[in-house]
């Protein structure tokens, strides 16, 4: 017999199998010693009280052996060879293109990914070089490159768009792929930057054994359109050699991501339809780890059974939203900008989130206003709104990565910082009034957010945190219009606008079950 109970455990308790027996033992009045298993199905942090509890949502197993767990590789089929099966073309190796290959190979059909671009190995060497020299690769970096932006963005996994596919799936994938298995219970489940990169290699694999192809250091330089439909792509190799390359398919998924500037200006100069969107601009916002923990565990020093503490903030300023985005407990503020003359920033978390420091976005609504002096750029009036901030930030930081900054109780009065304090940005930061950055509008919607979250948190207003410019690429500044049930693009067939650089994804799981979707729809328009 299985029974399906809750179990509301004190942390150190919930770290205790025997004492998890006990209290199933106690709830369904049997004795521990019927109890052969307890199988943990969703796990959570409550801390709505001054005693914080997990809760447990766990199946039962009373005089009755557990099945032997199945290979989670076992439940779909990536290992068949459709090297020899008609082509599907995805352009970006990030999560929507990564998951749409793999879906193609269920269906039969062979993916060939180009992604500009290098593999996570040498990827790295690119990293490296932002934090240490300062030096921006454009096709390499912290959003290009296999993986995508997903690869160092601390791997959330929490979606709220479970109407659009099966997110179970999706974290299965990344555990037969090598992601902890406790990704499939913890409700806010997150797999760490420093375990990505295996993760993605391991997908990887998996396309390559198939019979798909990959190619690196590969950008999209034009389309191949006959009678207004897709015949396939044009390349140009990123890593020096003088190649244009030809690929011929009927059907191409675009997976780009939302940093691809130079996508959106080529279908802007072929005339494929594309509209500017609205998106959410900001800064990155750090805090000592330590006063998140004391906010939200109700403590002066976290448990050693607690995670560190995370938080999720919004309010509405006027007609604007203000809210936190990609919290990183344990985290670290990292250089994301995808061209040498502009300052992004974004954050990430290792797996263990371990890290002195807790960041999260803080980001304002922008609304058709805002680009309105862009309006002569059409399509990519947000986009160049977008780019004009982002260089702003690059000369006040002094034109060297160097991000500026402003501590939070500093930005609210409007005061300049004589100093500021440790950060887990690595360039750098250096102190900026940002009224000098960004439109009236966002900063005087963010001082009026920061301080009512200060009353919300207490300790959260603080001098101590540090403002750091631009948190920017919360979503794509264009989408790419398709027909709801085709999921085409409506003037082009065979083109699957996909995933957050088309603006239908905002996550490593949305972007995967678009992927997914768009996949299918191939196999539709090929059978």
């Amino acid at each position: 017999m299985i029974k399906q109970i809750e179990l509301v455990l004190l942390p150190e308790e919930a770290a205790d199998k025997s004492i998890q027996k006990q209290q199933a033992s106690e709830l369904l009045a049997i004795p521990e010693t019927d109890i052969t298993f307890i199988k943990a199905l969703k796990r959570s942090i409550d801390a709505r009280s001054k005693t914080i509890k997990i809760r447990l949502q766990a199946e039962v197993y009373i005089q009755e052996i557990p099945a032997a767990e199945k290979n989670a590789a076992d439940f779909f089929q990536f290992r068949q060879d459709v090297s020899r099966q008609p082509a599907v073309i995805i352009v970006g190796a990030g999560p929507a293109g990564l998951f749409a290959a793999l879906r193609l190979i269920e269906l039969n059909l062979k993916p060939v990914i180009i992604e500009r671009g290098k593999d996570v190995q040498h990827r790295r060497r690119d990293l490296a070089a932002i934090n240490k020299a300062h030096r921006v690769n454009p096709d390499s970096n912290y959003c290009f490159g296999e993986g995508g932006a997903g690869t160092y963005s601390d791997g959330k996994l929490y979606t709220r768009s479970t109407k659009r596919g099966d997110v179970n799936r999706i974290l299965q994938i990344l555990v037969a792929h090598g992601a902890d298995a406790d990704i499939l219970v913890d409700a806010h489940p997150h797999i760490g930057t420093n375990k990505l990169p295996g993760v993605v290699q391991a997908i990887r694999q998996t396309i390559l054994e198939a019979g798909g192809d990959i190619h690196f250091n590969s950008r999209l330089k034009d389309f191949i359109i006959k009678q207004n439909r897709m015949a396939g792509i044009i390349l140009e190799k990123t890593d020096g050699a003088k190649e244009v390359t030809e690929l011929i398919a009927q059907s191409v998924i675009l997976a780009t991501g939302h940093s691809a500037k130079d996508v959106y200006e080529l279908m802007h100069r072929r005339n494929i339809t594309l509209y500017p969107k609205p998106f959410a601009l900001g800064v990155r916002i750090e805090h000592p780890q330590r006063i998140v923990d004391s906010i939200q565990y109700h403590c002066a020093v976290r448990s050693a059974y607690l995670p560190p503490a995370s938080y999720s903030l919004t309010h509405r300023v006027n007609d604007r939203g203000v809210y936190s985005f990609c919290m990183c407990p344990g985290g670290i503020i990292a250089p994301a900008a995808t061209d040498t003359n502009e300052i992004v920033v974004n954050g990430w978390s290792p797996s263990k989130r371990n890290n002195p420091f807790a960041n999260s976005g803080m980001v304002v609504s922008v609304n058709e206003k805002d680009f309105q002096p862009f309006a002569n750029d059409g399509a990519l009036a947000a986009l160049r709104f977008q780019q004009s901030v982002e260089q702003l930030a690059f000369q006040h930081g002094g034109r060297n990565l160097k991000a500026p900054a402003q501590r939070l109780v500093d930005f609210v009065d409007k005061k300049f910082s004589g100093s500021l304090p440790p950060t887990s940005y690595i360039p750098g930061v250096t102190s900026v009034l940002l009224d000098e950055i960004f439109p009236v509008e966002i900063v005087t919607s963010l001082r009026e957010a920061l301080k009512f979250f200060g009353k919300k948190m207490n300790g959260y207003y603080t001098n101590e945190a540090v403002l750091v410019a631009t948190e920017s690429r919360t979503s794509s500044p264009v989408r790419i219009p398709r027909d709801e049930k085709t999921l085409q693009h409506p003037q082009v067939h065979g083109l699957y606008p996909c995933g957050e650089g088309a603006g239908y994804a905002g996550g490593i799981i949305s972007a995967a079950i678009d992927g997914e979707r768009c996949a299918e729809e191939c196999r539709k328009v090929i059978a």
